[in-house]
């Protein structure tokens, strides 16, 4: 399996974050990516190989180019204010205040395309998420075009929470929407995203909503209990003409591998109906019982199983990393699943 990663994902290096209602050391640094890319060098897991550039009609086909014109002139906006580190909003358009017209004053943007105040802008925000997003799409590309049975995008900042014409928790662009959108254009029928993050993948949820040719699975914490909080509950299935193609799965603090187990084994009944052209994985490795963020259980053995029983779905399938911030084993759990998965595709086509 091939590995597609830019060093270009690397200069988005926030130092901090707002989380628990204080200011904190950023969690979602270039550390994760760079274990991952560790682990992958020593276990001679295949070629690292960089992603093409693709042009921004790409990202348009998922995110407002509104929203997307911000991400790319908020630094020269934030420094001509005199301002040089990075920045966090701190008001937001809700119930009764106006989306529109947009502020002129950056303070006011910021507010107006963000979800929350724990996901820092930088300098090189922007041109890191773009490289993410390529690199997400680099990877559909070797399994659509070039026939891959398989390829891992080492997304990295993630993508899973930003929706149409909003970032938040750590995410800019949507990764795994942007793929599924691009296998879609290039002739996939049917495409399913499985999320597998300890965090729900609202904005996901949120762009393919209304559709049936994009089915959207998520396995995740309750939201009652944990961010985003306002989405991701069992009674979430779509609407209009994607009625019925979302579901969640939302399990309790604490669950371990017994009780994540029969709703992977439900999703993947789900997977096995719709019978997609082509699967992309959200992979959240956050659900590891030692991650600093999560409150699930899962251990480094049960993703060698999560790996395994997603290649007796035998349907192509495009890996892209969301979060995981246990830096110390990330590489080591992303990789038991990817090894594991790799491991018994070949033995089911043996």
């Amino acid at each position: 399996m091939q590995t597609v990663f830019s060093s270009i994902q690397l200069r988005h290096a926030p130092v901090h974050e707002i989380s628990d209602g204080q200011v904190k050391a950023a969690v979602e640094t270039p550390s994760r990516a760079e274990a991952v890319l560790a682990q992958i060098r020593d276990r001679r897991f295949g070629s690292v190989v960089p992603p093409f550039e693709f042009g921004p009609r790409a990202l348009r086909r998922v995110h407002s180019q509104s929203y997307i014109s911000f991400l790319e002139t908020f630094w020269e906006r934030w420094t001509e204010l005199g301002r040089d580190g990075e920045a966090f909003p701190f008001v937001w358009p809700i119930r009764s205040l106006r989306q529109e017209p947009l502020p002129d004053h950056v303070d006011g943007l910021l507010g107006r395309y963000s979800m929350d105040a724990g996901t820092p802008l930088g300098e090189f925000t922007f041109a890191a998420a773009k490289a993410s997003a390529d690199t997400a799409l680099t990877a559909a590309q070797l399994v659509l075009e070039q026939g891959h049975p398989a390829a891992f995008g080492l997304c990295r900042p993630p993508g899973h929470h930003a929706g149409v014409d909003f970032y938040g928790g750590y995410c800019y662009l949507n990764n795994a929407a942007i793929a599924a959108q691009w296998l879609r254009d290039y002739g996939a029928s049917r495409v399913a995203i499985l999320d597998l993050d300890y965090h729900h993948g609202n904005g996901t949820q949120s762009i393919f909503y209304e559709r049936s040719d994009v089915l959207f699975l998520s396995i995740h914490a309750d939201p009652r209990q944990e961010y985003p909080f306002f989405l991701g509950h069992a009674d979430e299935t779509g609407e209009q003409a994607g009625t019925g193609f979302t579901r969640n799965w939302p399990l309790p603090y604490g669950t371990g591998w017994t009780g994540y187990e029969p709703a992977l084994e439900e999703a993947c009944r789900w997977l096995v109906v719709y019978r997609p052209d082509y699967l992309v994985v959200s992979l959240g490795l956050d659900c590891f019982e030692e991650d600093p963020i999560g409150g699930f259980r899962l251990t480094s053995e049960d993703f060698k199983r999560l790996g395994a029983r997603l290649a007796r779905l035998n349907v192509p399938t495009i890996f892209l990393m969301e979060g995981g911030y246990a830096t110390a084993t990330l590489g080591i759990n992303c990789l038991n699943v990817l090894q594991s998965f790799e491991e018994a595709r070949r033995e089911l086509a043996a």
